[in-house]
């Protein structure tokens, strides 16, 4: 634990020297505010890591403070830096959460629990795999921040039903969600980003179920990993007293067949239409909420009381940081230096490595999305003078963009199931590093052969 502060205290002081060259693009005027906004974003994430891994402040407090540090160091304005409570992703956790909580409220998301529990039986290892399959398999083709707010009252309820505990079924599922997005084109936003580059530098774009060929291995071996090595580094804590909690035998006394019909009906109607893409997913959250108010499936007070604020603060607060990384360059001042480090004549196994592990370190902070549109032409400009492929370069940056596992920051899956599985921060380290690490071995053997280099 020390050595890991020691070494992103280090970091930091790296940064903050290599930023010379960085100026010198400017004017002298913008590259002092530019260097100064980039180093104060680096402290501060080093900082929040810091508090993060140690919790000595809770983690919603931390996520909240930083949006605060950065505009009264004027790095962010004001509204730029609370910009994240209404990210659409923070609608669609408060949506989802109540229509989750309905669902426990109705005794809903214990009968489907008990009936998978007598299908399948109370084997660990069999319920987890089925939550993955299906999680990995919606979200190939579906938002897996979508799929996951939806199979996270069901996996509740199975843990529940099962007898054991939530983290066991919660952290697989989101992982899984997050490896499912590798599959196909549409999965994942740096799948289409890598895509974008290579069609407006001239190349052969990747097919829709090109990306199959890296994903589905990695899938399997994420979920073989998660049934084996990794389940035993889940911690296995006793369930959060939430309102979940609360609401996981409000059916034992009184059942109400009616509202457990409206319940179900809202929940499909919300996955149907999240499916077609007939209107925004955070919409259509919203929408399932309120009917959920509206015909008394539940209570306003329960409502409020079913959203899991942790949840809220910690992704909405962290958000300005990643918009931090990207519009100070602090992200590319990371970028830079590791190439600087590395050389941009080095091995293509070299560079397919540094990528690798500089596309994931960064998304596990900022936005995939930023993190692949940031390396992709990095990635594209060091194939082209290598005179290698980019194919396989900007596959592997891609890929590793998803891999953000090891932070319940990293993506929206991870920081929804945060709450609900009573996890800590480095519950996603013990979990996540491994898995990343078992990505990057199956990216570098197939990725090469799938998509030579030369």
């Amino acid at each position: 634990m020390k050595k890991g502060i020691v070494f992103l205290l280090l970091m930091v002081l790296i940064f903050s020297f290599t930023t010379m060259a960085f100026a010198q693009e400017m004017t002298a005027e913008e590259a002092a505010l530019q260097h100064k906004n980039a180093v104060t974003t680096l402290i501060i994430l080093a900082v929040a890591a810091v508090l993060f891994i140690t919790e000595i402040i809770p983690l919603a407090v931390t996520a909240m403070a930083v949006p605060v540090v950065l505009n009264l160091t004027g790095v962010v304005g004001a509204k730029e830096a609370f910009a994240g409570l209404y990210d659409t992703n923070v609608v669609l956790f408060a949506g989802m959460f109540v229509v989750g909580a309905a669902l426990f409220e109705t005794g809903v998301a214990k009968k489907i629990g008990d009936t998978v529990v007598r299908i399948a039986g109370t084997s660990e290892i069999k319920l987890a795999f089925g939550v993955m399959f299906i999680a990995a398999v919606l979200s190939s083709v579906l938002s897996n921040t979508g799929t996951t707010a939806v199979l996270l009252p069901v996996a509740i309820g199975i843990a529940s039903s099962a007898g054991w505990s939530r983290g066991k079924v919660l952290m697989p599922l989101a992982l899984a969600a997050g490896l499912g997005g590798t599959i196909t084109l549409v999965g994942t936003p740096p799948n289409l980003l890598v895509n974008g580059v290579l069609g407006t530098a001239g190349l052969r774009e990747f097919g829709f179920f090109e990306f199959g060929l890296i994903g589905i291995p990695l899938t399997l071996a994420g979920m073989v990993y998660l049934l084996t090595i990794g389940r035993k580094l889940i911690p296995d804590r006793p369930n959060p007293q939430d309102e979940f909690s609360k609401n996981e035998d409000a059916d034992v006394k009184e059942v109400n067949p009616t509202k457990q019909f409206i319940a179900t009906a809202i929940l499909l109607g919300v996955v149907i239409i999240m499916t077609l893409d007939i209107i925004p997913l955070h919409v259509a959250s919203t929408a399932g909420a309120l009917l959920c108010v509206v015909t008394g499936t539940l209570s306003e007070k329960q409502a409020y009381r079913s959203i899991d604020w942790t949840t809220i603060f910690l992704f909405a607060g962290m958000l300005s940081l990643a918009s931090a990384m990207d519009k100070t360059g602090a992200g590319k001042l990371i970028a830079d230096y590791v190439i600087g480090v590395i050389g941009q004549d080095a091995s293509p196994y070299v560079i397919m490595t540094a990528m690798f592990f500089l596309s994931a370190g960064l998304s596990q902070f900022m936005s995939n999305t930023a993190s692949a549109a940031l390396l992709a032409p990095i990635g594209l400009a060091i194939a082209n003078g290598l005179g290698a492929s980019p194919h396989a370069i900007l596959m592997m940056i891609g890929i590793a963009a998803s891999c953000a596992f090891a932070t319940p920051v990293g993506t929206p899956p991870n920081t929804l199931v945060l709450g609900p599985g009573g996890f800590k921060f480095v519950d996603y380290i013990k979990v996540g590093v491994p898995l990343i690490v078992i990505c990057y071995i199956v990216c570098i053997i197939v990725i090469p052969i799938v998509w030579p280099l030369y």
